[in-house]
């Protein structure tokens, strides 16, 4: 297939990428490389799937360009670019999050209208749930956000119905549910926590730790992309790892593999959701997902990455 992939040099959107060339798909990357976090890490990423000849790199933001010209001849559209982050999304940063994850979605639904595409793919969030007592959580939820950053992933979801019902472009959306593994973005938990563990530095844990997540590997993360892509399956989908566990367990399995962790406990912050599981059966029923890697082994890829890229006293370990 000829994709498009946005947010491409990002964190999912590059394991994306890797994924759909690697299956002999051909790709055209869009990105900003946006300063949310240090560009040089987008760029690292951009220069492994540079390498290639099917990929295809644009360097463009998706309010400003040709969308049109962009998604010419594409028959699968991954839109994964968009603004990340619970916590910084309250106060004056709201207008960043509205632009880049509800204008950016609504422009690009209108440049697809009318292009023969077999599927839109639109990465969306479990943080759309807020706190929920219903676990695991089914699709038929009434959404409840509790951050400004939830209320702009589901915003733009309910743009994709939209157009899928007023002008038939084949969009599905798909809830996260905490995706993790190698290059995911320095401020999120896992990426911390790791780095933390393996340079014997402080690692800074929001709440007491008991707060449970359905952690998703990020290669069972974008085979569920690719396969929603190819499938008939139109609407939206949760994607969990089937890995559901507390944070005081994930610190616990680090601290197996690197010894103790230098743990600095702080108050939890607002937006904060205290436990999600994620209900995969319309995923699996749809589209065959299944997710294959477990937390510790997940985990464990994290810690060799780490030591691999010279973070630990101990030396290197395998890539």
């Amino acid at each position: 297939m000829r994709a498009v992939v946005t947010g491409a040099a990002g964190f999912i959107g590059s394991h994306l990428c890797a994924h759909l060339l690697a299956a002999g798909d051909e790709v055209v990357g869009i990105d900003a490389v946006t300063d949310t976090y240090d560009p040089k890490l987008k760029e690292r990423n951009l220069d492994v799937l540079r390498r290639s000849d099917g990929f295809d790199f644009r360097f463009a933001d998706l309010l400003e360009t040709d969308l049109a010209r962009a998604l010419d001849g594409a028959e699968a559209v991954y839109h994964l670019a968009g603004e990340p982050g619970v916590r910084p999304s309250w106060g004056r940063e709201f207008p960043r999050y509205t632009s880049r994850n509800v204008l950016n979605t609504q422009a690009l639904l209108e440049a697809a209208r009318g292009m023969p595409l077999r599927k839109l793919v639109y990465a969306s969030s479990s943080s759309v749930y807020g706190h929920t007592s219903h676990l695991p959580t089914t699709e038929t939820l009434c959404p409840r956000p509790v951050s400004p950053y939830g209320v702009t992933k589901l915003a733009a979801e309910h743009l994709c119905e939209l157009y899928r019902t007023a002008f038939g472009v084949p969009t599905v959306s798909l809830r996260l549910f905490t995706v993790y593994g190698p290059r995911q973005r320095p401020d999120m938990a896992f990426a911390r926590l790791v780095a933390a563990a393996v340079r014997d530095e402080p690692f800074a844990l929001y709440g007491d730790g008991g707060q449970t997540r359905d952690f998703t590997y990020v290669a069972d993360t974008v085979t569920a992309m690719r396969a929603a892509a190819r499938a008939e399956f139109t609407g939206v989908a949760n994607i969990g790892g089937g890995s559901r566990a507390s944070m005081n367990e994930a610190i616990a399995i680090v601290e197996s593999m690197t010894g103790r962790v230098d743990l600095r406990r702080t108050a939890s912050q607002p937006g904060d959701i205290r436990h999600t599981g994620a209900d995969i059966s319309v995923a699996a029923d749809a589209f065959g997902f299944a997710p294959q890697v477990t937390l510790r082994e997940g985990l464990a890829e994290m810690v060799a990455r780490e030591r691999f890229s010279g973070g630990s006293r101990h030396g290197p370990g395998p890539c």
